[in-house]
Order: structure tokens, then C-alpha cells, then sequence
């Protein structure tokens, strides 16, 4: 008579993958930049160039050149454009709010990376967060402050 079969739990050997390169700890300078709803978290590389907005080249995820300009403004203020690169994760808001939300976290980045940049980006206008936000629709009107067309008869 043959013996049952148990199920006998196997301790399981983790192995890292043979292509798998270690991780190299880069140093970095973060900082939060914010427009509107739109928010960005920027991380400055002192050692990459180039910058990657939700891992794409920033010139393809900002099609117009109006946004790309307003993104390496702060990069090209402090004649920096070659020697730093930076990743930044962006969400909510639109196209613009996004390119002056990523500006703003950049700026804060560079302040961080070097404290003498400081007083160029805050008059320059970097620094300073737009607090202008979207006003709330009131109840009875069709908009903020849009009412309803009036009918004399």
C-alpha cells in the first residue's frame, strides 16, 4: 500500500535576479511646489541633467512651448540647465497649473541646493506660491457669480 501524500510547507529561496544591478543611493534635493489643485513633487539631481515629469522627457509630456519655458525658467534663471537634472511627479490640475506647480518646486529645490539662489528666484517671482484658486459656486446661480437669465414677462 502506497503512503498518502502530506503537504509539507518548503522554505522558498529568494534569490536576487542575475541582471538586477544594485541600487545606487543618489543624492538629491526635494522640495513640493503647488498651483491650483496641480501638485509637484521635485526631486533636484546634482549629478543627472535633463528633467523627467512623470517619467517622460519634460518637452513630451509638455507639448506646448509656452509650458516647457515655464518649466526650465527656474533652471535657466540660475544658468544651471546643464549641471542639474531633476525628476518631478506631477498630478491634478491642468497643462498650465501643472507646468507653474513644477517652476514653484523646482525653485524651492534649488533654494535647498544652494541658499544663495534665494533672493534672484524671489525677485524674480519663483518663489512665491500663486494662492489664486478656483472661487465656489454659490446656490441659486449657475456659476460663482453667472445667474440665471432674467425674464421681465
Amino acid at each position: 500500500m502506497a503512503k498518502p501524500k502530506t503537504a509539507e510547507p518548503q522554505a522558498k529561496r529568494i534569490k536576487p535576479a542575475a541582471h538586477e544591478k544594485p541600487v545606487v543611493k543618489e543624492r538629491y534635493y526635494e522640495a513640493r511646489g503647488g498651483r491650483k489643485t496641480a501638485i509637484a513633487r521635485v526631486r533636484l539631481y546634482s549629478k543627472r541633467t535633463g528633467i523627467l515629469i512623470n517619467d517622460k522627457d519634460f518637452r513630451e509630456y509638455f507639448k506646448a512651448p509656452k509650458h516647457q519655458q515655464i518649466v526650465i525658467a527656474p533652471l535657466e534663471t540660475m544658468k544651471m540647465t546643464d549641471t542639474l537634472g531633476a525628476t518631478v511627479k506631477v498630478s491634478g490640475g491642468g497643462l498650465t497649473a501643472q507646468a507653474e506647480a513644477v517652476r514653484h518646486g523646482l525653485s524651492r529645490a534649488l533654494v535647498k541646493f544652494n541658499d544663495n539662489f534665494k533672493k534672484r528666484l524671489r525677485r524674480v517671482g519663483f518663489l512665491t506660491r500663486d494662492s489664486r484658486m478656483v472661487e465656489r459656486k454659490k446656490y441659486g446661480l449657475k456659476k460663482a457669480r453667472r445667474a440665471p437669465q432674467w425674464a421681465k414677462r
